[in-house]
């Protein structure tokens, strides 16, 4: 997705949001997911659960939008942290550094209503972390600051570009999220990766790998159902729950858990309206056909880029009012995609 800098102790565990315990010494099996099968450890309690797919857009951390609330968001990301130039410094992207008084104001205005927010490390602008600490234990502090100064258990990691095909970012992420979640027993850790409808890129599954190998607990994947490419000119929806279907699959494989907890453990983010890619667009009709689908297969949530963008432009494509930077590029009253992905 797109940054906000341009003018833009055993077996991993996978489960359903991450809100009941999982523990690498549990003997529960999920469903009837073979037991040398490597993989998550999952909870019975989880297991059994119901699974209410939440919504939870993409905010800028540090400029408020009046869509925000569209569609009452029970989590927010907030968009994004990455390290202040070539430093080990985690900042609200690369601009504000990460106390900064009026962040925090924004932070606490999004919680008022009872909801949460997810500290989302990454994103396609700038550096993530991973690239510029030297140490697993440097880069878990540096997350760590960032997560405290949000007041928040919930940290979403969105690589893509050059960080997801760095093997060494990638290593060190992973051995730095361990350090953290020891220290922290009630992080819940999201990833957010590129997809197509073929499913995840290999370097994708390899981020996911290593951080099975790290024993990482990981709750959530969240693929960007966006950007495919200029061949991909037909229905977004579509493309979606393709991408969906596909990567639900190696979901599937990687931890070694069942179908349903593959799909509970999945989160959906599209880019509404107008994509980066020519002819790509995501309707409102879109949104409606990925909200179906993702409570009939109880994915854990869904989200857009972003709740700024929720709007119709109003000056065509220039400098003020940009379909890929503050508005959709499609017809539509304001917020009508958060209220559409709400269900």
């Amino acid at each position: 997705m797109r940054g906000f800098l341009r003018p833009a102790a055993g077996l991993t565990c996978l489960f359903a949001l991450a809100m009941t315990g999982c523990s690498a010494d549990s003997d529960s099996a999920s469903d009837a997911e073979p037991s040398e099968q490597s993989g998550a450890s999952v909870s019975s309690a989880s297991e059994a659960a119901s699974s209410v797919t939440a919504y939870a857009p993409y905010v800028s951390a540090d400029e408020a939008s009046d869509n925000d609330s569209a569609g009452s968001p029970s989590v927010y990301n907030l968009a994004f942290v990455i390290a202040d130039g070539s430093a080990c410094t985690p900042s609200w992207n690369g601009t504000s550094a990460i106390g900064d008084s009026s962040v925090a104001s924004r932070i606490s205005a999004l919680k008022e209503d009872g909801a949460q927010v997810r500290v989302s490390f990454g994103g396609a602008s700038g550096k993530e972390l991973a690239e510029t600490c030297s140490t697993a234990a440097k880069l878990a502090a540096a997350y760590g600051k960032a997560l405290d100064a949000a007041g928040s258990s919930l940290a979403d990691f969105d690589i893509e570009g050059d960080a997801l095909s760095d093997s060494d970012s990638v290593e060190l992420r992973s051995e730095a999220i361990a350090l953290l979640q020891e220290e922290r027993s009630d992080l819940a850790v999201s990833f957010t990766l590129p997809v197509m409808p073929s499913g995840l890129d290999d370097g994708s599954v390899a981020l996911l790998e290593s951080a099975n190998d790290k024993s990482v607990q990981v709750s959530t994947v969240n693929i960007m159902t966006m950007n495919y490419g200029e061949s991909y000119d037909g229905d977004m929806g579509d493309y979606a729950i393709t991408s969906a279907k596909a990567a639900q699959a190696q979901l599937r494989d990687v931890f070694g858990t069942s179908d349903s907890t593959a799909w509970r453990a999945m989160a959906l983010t599209s880019m509404i309206g107008t994509n980066d890619v020519d002819g790509e667009t995501f309707t409102l009709s879109d949104a409606a056909q990925v909200r179906e689908f993702a409570e009939a297969k109880e994915v854990a949530w869904v989200s857009m880029w972003s709740t700024f963008r929720d709007q119709e432009c109003e000056s065509g494509n220039s400098n003020e009012d940009d379909p890929l930077t503050n508005c959709s590029g499609v017809s539509q009253s304001a917020g009508a995609f958060g209220e559409a992905l709400a269900g």
